[in-house]
């Protein structure tokens, strides 16, 4: 199926797109294309304008901030998965997207900004408490992980806005994190996935960031989970009582479709919780 017509223009800068996107109200931004032009073929977006940002040099790459890293919007998954100065749950996450095409014109920000519940990316950002990057008319601003995706599909992102970048907080001494995933056989998107954030003293937990997606329309942080680890020992009976603790936080509104039902989802999560719990954990050593 093809999709709309539209019109397309080639932005050289991040402002000239968010100039762009400020003339055509119902303009959309496309990058690698994965998420926007698929919705656009089943005719359930039909922006009329196209302002392509992929070319634009500031939105690429990886870098050191000296609080962390900043991950361009139009970083590839692929280099994301390759950079090992990046947090073990991204690099674990980032490998695990659709197959190598995917993983090579597929971009960071893209897929944050279409907001699909089956990415990956949504419950790792959030899981790092990291801070998005947005440029827009009225300038620059930042939301955390946590307060930008607002629902199935939905974003904090306002009309003609840009998200540029990503900060990803440095990890401190004993820190470590993991990524456990279900993912659909076909399609390789995620029918639940798990991303966890621990500090270890010694073997004890000291502080724990546990989030989940694909089981509700947007990402959740699991405090009842966090709360069991704090505290408690690193081994294998402390964390499966802890990760059983997951379906406390998850409350009711669940995704179930053809693939995996919410009830099935609901029971399978505190398996995969506890299994990037022990990967996390054998990465301390």
């Amino acid at each position: 199926m093809y999709p709309p017509k539209f019109d397309y223009h080639r932005a050289n800068s991040v402002s000239e797109a968010v100039s762009l996107l400020s003339q055509n109200g119902e303009a959309k931004v496309i990058a690698g294309g994965h998420s926007l032009l698929p919705v656009m073929k089943l005719r359930l977006s039909d922006p009329g304008v196209l302002v392509d940002i992929g070319r634009i040099p500031e939105l690429k790459g990886i870098t050191e901030t000296g609080q962390g890293f900043r991950i361009g919007a139009l970083t590839a998954h692929a280099a994301g998965a390759a950079d090992n100065r990046l947090p073990h749950v991204l690099t674990d996450a980032a490998g695990l997207i659709g197959d190598p095409q995917v993983r090579n014109r597929g971009t960071v920000g893209g897929n944050l900004a279409h907001a699909d519940p089956a990415s990956d990316l949504p419950a790792v950002f959030t899981a790092l408490g990291a801070t998005f990057n947005l440029e827009g008319p009225n300038g620059q601003r930042q939301v955390s992980a946590e307060e930008f995706f607002i629902d199935l599909f939905m974003t904090d992102l306002q009309q003609s806005e840009i998200l540029t970048s990503v900060d990803v907080p440095a990890q401190g001494a004993g820190t470590v994190s993991a990524y456990a995933k279900l993912s659909n056989a076909a399609t390789r998107y995620a029918l639940l996935g798990a991303a966890v954030v621990l500090t270890m003293d010694g073997g004890t937990c000291s502080s724990a960031r546990v989030a989940v997606g694909s089981l509700t329309p947007k990402p959740v942080r699991l405090p009842s989970v966090e709360a069991a680890l704090v505290g408690s020992s690193a081994d294998e009976q402390s964390l499966a009582a802890a990760a059983a603790n997951a379906g406390n936080d998850l409350g009711d509104n669940l995704i179930g479709d053809i693939h995996a039902s919410a009830e099935y989802r609901r029971k399978i999560a505190p398996v995969y919780v506890k299994r990037a719990l022990m990967k996390a954990v054998s990465r301390a050593g």
